[in-house]
């Protein structure tokens, strides 16, 4: 599975690795539950909006330094099946859910846009 980042996540995921400093080894935990399942399991994902071959998914990150399950992953799965290296996930959002409430609907748009 090929995982990338937008520049938009990288300055999220920076900002809140200052604050929590076990972020990049859970990072890595929820990168192999992706491999695994993409879309996630349970009723802690669910798939924002689909547009052909790209699902948008919000999922619950779960942080060691956080008793509850307070942040937010935003994430594209891409599955084009014709293409094997076009098959992957890029993170667009990570969020503090103390400090705001949803995703980002515009940088999602943007994010769809742009692909």
């Amino acid at each position: 599975m090929n995982f990338r980042c937008t520049k938009e996540f990288l300055k999220d995921f920076k900002k809140l690795s200052k604050k929590f400093i076990m972020l990049d080894n859970d990072l890595f935990e929820f990168k192999k539950i992706l491999s695994e399942f993409p879309l996630g399991i349970g009723k802690h994902f669910n798939i924002i909006t689909r547009s052909g071959s790209i699902y948008i998914v919000k999922a619950r990150f779960f942080c060691r330094n956080l008793k509850k399950k307070d942040l937010r992953m935003i994430y594209a799965y891409i599955e084009d099946y014709q293409v094997v290296e076009m098959i992957g996930i890029e993170f667009i959002e990570i969020y503090f859910k103390g400090n705001k409430q949803n995703e980002d609907k515009g940088r999602i748009k943007k994010y769809l846009k742009n692909v």
